[in-house]
C-alpha cells in the first residue's frame, strides 16, 4: 500500500522531481537547526563540568536577620492546601521576623479550607495573612503583585501549592543576601513521586537536566538564569526595581527574572538546597504544564530578547539568553522534521549524491549533535546526583519518546506565541501524591515540617481520580495519534525503499512517542468522561 500512496499524492498535482530540492532544502535546514541546539547541549555539559565544584559562600552572616515574607500563591488547591500552609508555618525562622501570606484566587471550597487553616495558625501565634481575590486579573502574577502591597518582608520566598519547603530553607539561603547586589536565590526541585511511573521518572530526569546542568552551567559561568516560579527567595527591592510582576506572558517568573538581571541584579543557584514537590502524575496535566512553559518562554523571548541584545552585557549573556528562551522552538522544528519523513523517504533524498562519503559523515554528525547530546546531557545530570549512568542510559529511549510525543502539543504552544494568540494561565492540577497520613516512611516528624529527598522519593500514593483540564482538547491527542499512524506508514515505506532501513530506529522512536502520548492522553479524557457520569455520593 505504501508503495503507491506517495506517488499518488505527489503526482496528482505536481511532478515529484520539482519538489525534490525544496523538500531537501527544508529537511537539511531543520537538521542543522536541531543540530545547533544539540551542540549547545554539549556546551552546557562542558560548562557544568568546568564549574561543578564551585560552591559559593555567603560574604558574611547577618548579625540581625532580615524580615521575610513567605508567599503561597494558590488556586483551587484543596488536595494540598493544608500541606503547603503547614509546611510554610513550620519553617525554622524567628517568629517575629516571619510573615506568611496565603495568596488565594480560589473559586471552590478550597478557599474555605485555606481560610480555616490560616485561622488555626494565627491562633498559634504565626503572623499569617489570608488574601483572597474574586477577580483573577493577571492570574498568578496579578495575585503576587497585589500581595506585595501588604508584604512586610525585606525578602520574599515563594512556594507553589505542590511544594513542601524544608524547615531549614530560610536559614540555608538568607545569609547570601548580605551581598547587596544579589536579587534572587533559586534552589533545586526534588520530586516526591519520582518513581511512580515512566512518566514521572521521565519528568524528573528532564527537570534534573534543567536544574543540575543548565542552571549550574549558566550561573557559575556568568550567564543569566531564571527564577522557576517557586522554591526561591527574592529581594523585594529587586522585584520592585524591575517593574514588578507582569502578566503579559504565561511565564511571569522568567519575564521578571530577565528584567531584574537587565536592571543589574545578580542571581544565585544553590543546587544543594532542595525543595520537594509533586510531579504531574498523569499525561494531560504534564502536557498542560509543558504548553504553558513553552508558550510563555517564547512570549518572553519576543518581549525581551531585543532588549537583551541591545543591553551592555557580555556576549555570553546574550547568546545564552537566546538559547535559553528560544529552546522550546525545537519542538516546532522536530514536528516539521517529522512531517517531512514520508516525502523524504519516498523521494529517496540524497542531497550529497548517492554513496558520497561526506553525505554519510554529515548525517552522522547531525545524529551525534541532535540525538547523542540529549543522552549525554541527561546522563550527566543523573551522575551529578550519584544515580546510575547505566540505568539512565536504559531509560534514554523512553525519555526521547516522551519528548517527541509532546512535541506536537508544544509546537502548537510555539505557534500560539508567535501569532499572538492569547490564552489564560492554566494551573497544573495537584493530586497530593504524598502519604495519606501526612508522614513518610522513616520520618519521625510530620511531612509538613520538611522532608529530605531520600525520604520523599520512597513513597507516594497512586492517582485514583483524574482532575479534568478544560484547556486540553481531545483534538490534540487525536492529532498525536494521527502522527503516530503517519510514522507507522513511514516505517512501512522505509522497508521497501532503497537503503532506508537505517532510519527504522528513529521512525520507531517517533511512532512510539506519538502513540504513547496520544493514546494515554485519550485514555485520560475517557476516564474524565466516565467519572463525570458517575452519580455523586449522597450525604448520609
Amino acid at each position: 500500500m505504501t508503495e503507491w500512496i506517495s506517488p499518488l499524492i505527489l503526482s496528482a498535482w505536481i511532478d515529484p522531481q520539482i519538489l525534490r530540492w525544496p523538500v531537501t532544502g527544508v529537511y537539511l535546514a531543520l537538521m542543522v537547526i536541531i543540530g545547533t541546539y544539540g551542540l549547545h547541549r554539549y556546551w552546557l555539559v562542558y560548562l557544568y563540568s568546568r564549574h561543578r565544584r564551585v560552591r559559593p559562600r555567603p560574604e558574611r552572616r547577618y548579625e540581625q536577620l532580615p524580615r521575610v515574607t513567605v508567599q503561597l500563591p494558590i488556586f483551587n488547591e484543596g488536595a494540598v492546601i493544608h500541606r503547603i500552609i503547614d509546611a510554610a508555618c513550620a519553617i525554622d525562622y524567628p517568629t517575629e521576623l516571619l510573615q506568611v501570606q496565603v495568596v488565594d484566587d480560589s473559586t471552590d471550597e478550597s478557599a474555605t479550607m485555606a481560610e480555616r487553616r490560616v485561622a488555626y495558625w494565627a491562633n498559634q501565634g504565626v503572623d499569617i495573612q489570608y488574601l483572597h481575590r474574586t477577580d483573577r486579573t493577571g492570574f498568578k502574577a496579578g495575585a503576587l503583585q497585589a500581595a506585595n502591597s501588604s508584604a512586610t518582608g525585606e525578602l520574599i520566598a515563594i512556594f507553589d501549592a505542590d511544594f513542601i519547603p524544608p524547615t531549614a530553607f530560610l536559614k540555608r539561603t538568607v545569609h547570601y543576601f548580605t551581598d547587596p547586589t544579589l536579587g534572587m536565590v533559586q534552589t533545586r526541585w526534588a520530586h516526591i513521586n519520582r518513581n511512580d511511573s515512566i512518566l514521572t521518572r521521565g519528568q524528573a530526569i528532564f527537570l534534573d537536566g534543567h536544574f543540575v546542568i543548565e542552571h549550574t552551567a549558566r550561573n557559575r559561568s556568568g550567564a543569566w538564569i531564571n527564577f522557576n516560579g517557586t522554591a526561591g527567595l527574592w529581594r523585594r527591592e529587586a522585584i520592585e526595581s524591575a517593574g514588578g510582576w507582569q502578566h503579559d506572558t504565561l511565564t511571569e517568573d522568567v519575564d521578571l527574572s530577565y528584567r531584574a538581571q537587565l536592571a543589574g541584579w545578580r542571581f544565585l543557584f544553590l543546587p544543594w538546597v532542595q525543595c520537594p514537590a509533586e510531579l504531574p502524575p498523569e499525561i494531560n496535566a504534564f502536557k498542560s504544564q509543558q504548553h504553558r512553559w513553552t508558550k510563555g518562554s517564547i512570549q518572553t523571548a519576543i518581549k525581551l530578547l531585543p532588549t537583551v541584545f541591545r543591553a551592555k552585557v557580555p556576549w555570553k549573556v546574550k547568546s545564552e539568553a537566546f538559547f535559553h528562551l528560544t529552546s522550546p522552538m525545537v519542538y516546532l522544528y522536530v514536528t516539521l522534521f517529522a512531517a517531512l519523513f514520508y516525502p523524504a523517504i519516498s523521494m529517496n533524498i540524497k542531497p550529497f549524491g548517492r554513496g558520497a562519503w561526506y553525505g554519510e559523515l554529515a548525517g552522522m554528525s547531525l545524529f551525534i549533535l541532535g540525538t547523542i547530546s540529549a543522552a549525554i546531557f541527561y546522563i550527566a545530570s543523573q551522575r551529578a546526583q550519584k544515580r546510575s549512568a547505566l540505568l539512565t542510559l536504559i531509560q534514554v529511549p523512553a525519555l526521547m519518546a516522551i519528548g517527541i510525543g509532546i512535541a506536537l502539543n508544544n509546537a502548537i504552544a510555539c505557534l500560539e506565541a508567535l501569532f499572538g494568540h492569547e490564552s489564560p494561565f492554566i494551573r497544573t492540577p495537584k493530586y497530593n501524591t504524598s502519604a495519606d497520613n501526612g508522614e513518610l516512611p522513616g520520618m519521625t516528624e510530620p511531612l509538613a515540617k520538611g522532608a529530605a529527598q531520600s525520604h520523599v522519593e520512597k513513597h507516594s500514593k497512586k492517582v485514583s481520580r483524574v482532575i479534568p483540564i478544560p484547556s486540553m482538547k481531545r483534538s490534540v491527542c487525536l492529532l498525536e495519534l494521527g502522527m503516530g499512524a503517519y510514522m507507522l506508514a513511514c516505517i512501512g515505506l522505509s522497508l521497501t525503499a532503497d537503503h532506508r532501513t537505517i532510519s527504522l530506529p528513529f521512525l520507531t522512536l517517533f511512532a512510539s512517542g506519538y502513540l504513547y502520548v496520544g493514546g494515554s492522553s485519550l485514555w485520560v479524557h475517557l476516564r474524565v468522561f466516565l467519572e463525570s457520569r458517575k452519580p455523586l455520593p449522597q450525604p448520609a
